[in-house]
């Protein structure tokens, strides 16, 4: 990180800081940034001849990872980094220097991420942190599922409805817009795995990508129920733990809602993992989900550096 300058130092007495401050300490200490920009280092563009450099990449990385973390698009995260000493300070940047990366600097970064598909990469090497630490994915999953919803007018670059966003019902509800599938350790309440999916698809259609084979308990509401023999063709020991469905002519036993109850004390976790990705990141890019674990188990990290 930059020494601070004189015209970014703050006089003001009775200052503290701020939940965004805070956060991003946290975070600034507990990324791997060493290793995140190995990953990207190879197919970032080189400076070649006598014309600007390109920005470096841990700061275009930083940079990107505010936009996750607070749901901002091209334009308003070079807005906010202009408006904002705590934003410039997390991602290096002194105004008595140098600029903040114009939106379309921004953007390219974005798209090179996309196009080379790094977030496998980005996952891998966050999970491999985090199992240094000691939290690894266990045998128990819990499997889940949310609808991200997107403007009724959204249209893509040639004015045509998006063909990946279709409606959905959810109780008298409509919705537009993609589904976040999920799988959750059922301990550490980390995130394993991830798939995308219009809004439309069943939640139980996606649940082979969703274990990863080792489980011995999955967990899941009504909406996986009639689904053990995939459970047992993707994860051979696994017992299910799926809700237990009711039907219109045949309604839950008192021992069935018990069961149920009991059930939901596990499966409950999963809704913190989309706390963390829906409320306090704002929406959900699934394909950085490690930087969402990364916040979960913070407080950890930071416990064990200190």
């Amino acid at each position: 990180m930059h020494q601070q300058t004189f015209a970014e130092a703050t006089f003001e007495q009775y200052r503290k800081p701020t939940r965004r401050e805070r956060l991003l300490d946290e975070m600034n200490r507990v990324v791997p940034w060493a290793e995140l920009v190995t990953a990207i280092e190879p197919v970032y563009p080189k400076a070649e001849g006598p014309g600007r450099p390109p920005v470096g990449v841990e700061r275009m990385l930083r940079l990107h990872c505010l936009q996750q973390w607070f749901n901002l698009s091209d334009s308003a995260v070079e807005e906010a980094l202009y408006d904002s000493r705590a934003m410039r300070q997390f991602v290096g940047i002194a105004l008595g220097r140098e600029p903040v990366p114009d939106e379309t600097t921004i953007c390219k970064f974005r798209h090179l991420l996309e196009a080379h598909q790094l977030g496998k990469w980005l996952f891998a090497r966050i999970g491999a942190h985090l199992a240094t630490h000691g939290l690894q994915v266990n045998q128990g999953t819990i499997v889940d599922a949310t609808i991200i919803s997107a403007p009724s007018s959204m249209k893509n670059r040639t004015k045509e409805w998006d063909p990946e966003m279709h409606q959905t019902k959810k109780g008298n509800q409509w919705y537009l817009g993609m589904k976040a599938h999920i799988g959750v350790d059922s301990q550490t309440k980390l995130i394993h795995s991830v798939a995308a999916t219009a809004a439309n698809v069943h939640d139980s259609q996606m649940l082979p990508e969703l274990l990863h084979g080792q489980e011995t308990r999955v967990w899941g509401d009504a909406a996986y129920s009639g689904q053990r023999d995939v459970i047992q063709r993707h994860a051979p020991r696994a017992k299910s733990f799926v809700q237990t469905k009711a039907h219109r002519h045949r309604p839950l036993s008192e021992t069935e809602r018990a069961r149920n109850r009991t059930k939901s004390k596990v499966r409950a976790k999963v809704e913190h993992a989309f706390l963390v990705i829906k409320r306090i990141f704002g929406w959900t890019k699934v394909r950085y989900r490690g930087l969402a674990n990364l916040y979960v188990v913070r407080r950890r990290l930071l416990a064990e550096a200190s």
